[in-house]
């Protein structure tokens, strides 16, 4: 039986925890087969970890493209964009590949930095990516900045939030909480436009969980292709990062990445769903 193929447009983490490196792994591990088309490389000095961001000139993305969509990829996920010309055209080749999934990981900015990349681009999320995306996996922050909202500080924010990023297009949100709102649990929340759901997990170590949002953007995808619903997705997509985060390892002195293969060869992690 052939696998299916799930596309990532996003950037290279040279550390290989998060970008397209950890969309690759848990393609792999869902199995999925997975495709690239780059569209920067993300740098880190050695001695403070701080990042450089490279973009993959517009006609070499141009040309990833052609080749991906020819290849038929039966779900799209979307990663580090970078520029609102690369947004939009992320769009234009979902719809040009005719895959069945969309799924919009609005990043916004590189682990250990906390200013937007470039902030014109979180209009560009919202006119070109949310109107076709089958779901939108935003954290606290990505979601205060798309719903225009600010910083999040609750499960009732999430869920004001929610509703706007539905409102503007996404056909099911799901707004990743995490260590955020508490220190004992993991709490994300899901909205599918007539319910919200909560999805709680017990709070893992917290020091090496470089690569978890890609991760469970990833996994989404993969689980969407293999035939499950956007909400069985999310949830299945929450229980595989927290077995990963679980078992995130100390790769340095400056991070530490998730173990993408932990659900599959260390444990699975329950996961609590309730309407909220």
């Amino acid at each position: 039986m052939a696998l299916k193929k799930t596309l990532t447009i996003a950037g290279s983490d040279t550390s290989a925890g998060a970008g397209m490196q950890a969309d690759l792994k848990t393609f792999q591990e869902l199995n999925t087969y997975g495709i690239v088309a780059l569209t920067s490389i993300v740098t880190m000095d050695e001695k403070t970890w701080s990042h450089d961001v490279t973009p993959i000139p517009f006609d070499v993305f141009e040309k990833q493209l052609e080749t991906a969509i020819s290849i038929g990829p039966d779900a799209v996920k979307t990663g580090m964009l970078g520029t609102q010309e690369i947004i939009k055209r992320a769009g234009e080749a979902f719809v040009e590949s005719g895959a069945d999934y969309f799924v919009v990981d609005p990043v916004m900015v590189c682990k250990g930095e906390n200013e937007v990349l470039n902030p014109g681009n979180t209009d560009a999320m919202v006119e070109y990516l949310l109107p076709k995306a089958t779901v939108v996996t935003p954290n606290l922050f990505e979601a205060g900045q798309l719903a225009n909202l600010g910083t999040l500080k609750s499960i009732d924010d999430m869920k004001k939030a929610a509703e706007i990023i539905h409102q503007q297009g996404a056909a099911h949100v799901i707004i990743k909480g995490g260590k955020a709102l508490d220190q004992d649990k993991s709490y994300d929340l899901y909205f599918d436009d007539k319910q919200f759901y909560q999805l709680t997990t017990d709070m893992f170590q917290q020091s090496y969980n470089h690569g978890a949002g890609c991760t469970f953007a990833a996994a989404t995808t993969a689980y969407l292709a293999n035939g499950k619903s956007p909400k069985d997705a999310v949830i299945a997509a929450k229980a595989f990062v927290a077995s990963a985060i679980k078992n995130g390892w100390k790769m340095n002195d400056f991070v530490g990445p998730v173990d993408h293969g932990a659900f599959n060869r260390v444990e699975h992690i329950d996961v609590e769903v309730t309407e909220v």
